[in-house]
């Protein structure tokens, strides 16, 4: 897809929930977060297929959710963990585009479209 591709798709409500998905494309754009940085939206991608726009406003990803500990580390923890288990994601470059791809071994899930911008990597099924 081209950018122009990308930046055609429909967007998501900001706390809608769409389920796994497989790869997470990122769009850098030309607005500013209060921060002074620049906002990014994401693009998920399902079996080749670009899905929805996903944040627009955020100025950070966090991998893993703040932290790195996974979804609801809290209540799945009770504590903050000593020792997480590895995802091993990955970064490409799309080739028409250019656009950065992200995306790991495991189905990916999103946070809340927020100023910091949170992605999972699904629980393994045999954890």
């Amino acid at each position: 897809m081209r950018r122009r591709d990308f930046d055609e798709l429909r967007r998501r409500y900001w706390t809608e929930d769409i389920g796994e998905f497989d790869s997470l494309v990122i769009l850098p754009l030309k607005m500013r977060h209060d921060s002074g940085y620049r906002c990014m939206d994401f693009v998920a991608v399902k079996d080749g297929e670009a899905m929805c726009r996903l944040a627009g406003g955020s100025d950070v990803l966090h991998i893993e959710g703040v932290g790195g500990y996974g979804y609801d580390w809290l209540s799945r923890y009770n504590t903050c963990p000593s020792l997480v288990p590895p995802v091993g994601w990955s970064i490409d470059c799309l080739p028409t585009s250019g656009l950065l791809r992200m995306f790991c071994h495991r189905k990916i899930r999103v946070g809340d479209a927020l100023s910091s911008f949170e992605i999972y990597s699904e629980e393994a099924k045999d954890a």
